[in-house]
């Protein structure tokens, strides 16, 4: 049984071939409705699987093709992050069979695909896919590295990509003397549609090698979302995901997370450190002019708009990006609407990591370069 998937993001395309296949289809993809409609004249599958939110061809004009055009009975599996009733409605009027909202996991896809079609070819099912999940939107992830050899755990990187189809992680090597990229060039091994590596040859600081895995990522039409996170994941993956669940389901631009203690909350920071950040919070709250009580998170998801215009430009320091954002947010929206736009959500764990590259002399130098900001973006 032949079955043609149609959708504009590759990550998903990728993900859904191999599952099916897996299960004995014969399967061909499709990056756009345009194609779709080419490969259904010549490849005649026993059922299509198609995405709504495609640009130029839209999914649901394929399905007009498909039913009007060719007036042809092939079952219609439309699976979209598109939740609107109304289009789901008009999509069911057109003639689809069944309609799948993402995230959706592969093991339901294939019961639908079943319920449809019958048996699948190989019966086998594979447990290995059982977890795995069709995100919503694709995200891109750019995790800075400098240094790291002793601190990356390939593991989690690994299991969370293949858990969470959507994803694709940027690992950027900032430079390292030691073994990072050998390390990265191991992790990405059999994971490369998940993973890629950005090499620096020279360490630029934390702010240049964020910026170029964005700009780098950003290159990616397929990605709706981008952000970063720690290579030591203070923050870990769980956190993430419901920052960017936030996003998805709002009209913020930027979701920023929180390590502020609080009830419920395993949020592990030394002492010393906790005296200065919160010293530091303080004056950047008053350069700001804004009640944002974590900008230094290193936890970060925008849309891919926002991400463009907020990295085009070099920072100014190696160290505090995160508060040239905020201002470059407020330079271009104004204090109040940007205050609708960015959303601090509380991380449920924060665990301080040791090894951290920035040491208490760091800190000391920090409040001068907050004056460096405050001069400059207040011109």
């Amino acid at each position: 049984m032949k079955i043609l998937t149609i959708d504009d993001q590759q990550l998903i395309l990728l993900s859904v071939e191999k599952r099916l296949s897996e299960l004995g289809y014969e399967v061909k993809t499709a990056e756009s409705g345009i194609l779709g409609i080419e490969y259904f004249d010549s490849f005649q599958p026993d059922l299509v699987i198609v995405d709504i939110n495609m640009p130029n061809t839209s999914g649901l004009e394929v399905v007009k093709h498909i039913r009007t055009v060719r007036n042809s009975e092939t079952p219609i599996l439309v699976m979209s992050g598109n939740t609107d009733e109304a289009i789901i409605a008009e999509g069911f009027e057109l003639g689809i069979d069944d309609y799948m909202k993402k995230p959706v996991s592969l093991v339901e896809m294939a019961a639908r695909i079943k319920r449809i079609l019958g048996s699948a070819p190989t019966p086998v099912v594979n447990t290995n896919s059982d977890a795995q999940m069709l995100q919503k939107y694709c995200v891109g992830v750019v995790i800075p590295c400098y240094n790291e050899e002793d601190r990356l755990s390939s593991t989690i990187f690994q299991n969370f990509t293949h858990t969470n189809l959507g994803y694709h992680l940027c690992f950027v090597n900032d430079g390292s003397t030691d073994n990072t990229l050998a390390v990265l060039e191991e992790l990405r091994k059999g994971n490369e549609d998940t993973i890629s590596i950005y090499n620096c040859e020279k360490n630029g600081g934390k702010a240049e090698a964020v910026r170029q895995g964005v700009l780098h990522m950003s290159k990616d039409p397929q990605l709706d979302y981008i952000g970063y996170l720690d290579a030591d994941l203070s923050t870990d993956f769980r956190d993430f995901d419901e920052l960017v669940q936030t996003l998805e389901n709002s009209d913020f631009k930027i979701v920023s997370g929180s390590r502020i203690s609080r009830m419920g909350a395993d949020i592990n920071k030394e002492s010393a450190r906790k005296i200065i950040s919160m010293t530091i919070n303080f004056i950047i709250q008053r350069i700001l002019g804004m009640p944002f009580k974590d900008t230094q998170c290193g936890a970060k998801i925008m849309d891919r708009e926002i991400a463009t215009s907020m990295f085009n430009k070099k920072f100014i320091t190696r160290w505090l990006f995160d508060v040239e954002i905020f201002m470059r947010m407020r330079k271009k929206y104004g204090k109040q609407k940007v205050q609708q736009l960015i959303c601090e959500q509380p991380l449920k764990r924060w665990i301080h990591a040791d090894g951290s590259k920035l040491s208490m002399k760091d800190s000391v130098k920090i409040v001068g370069q907050l004056a460096q900001i405050a001069i400059h973006y207040n011109k």
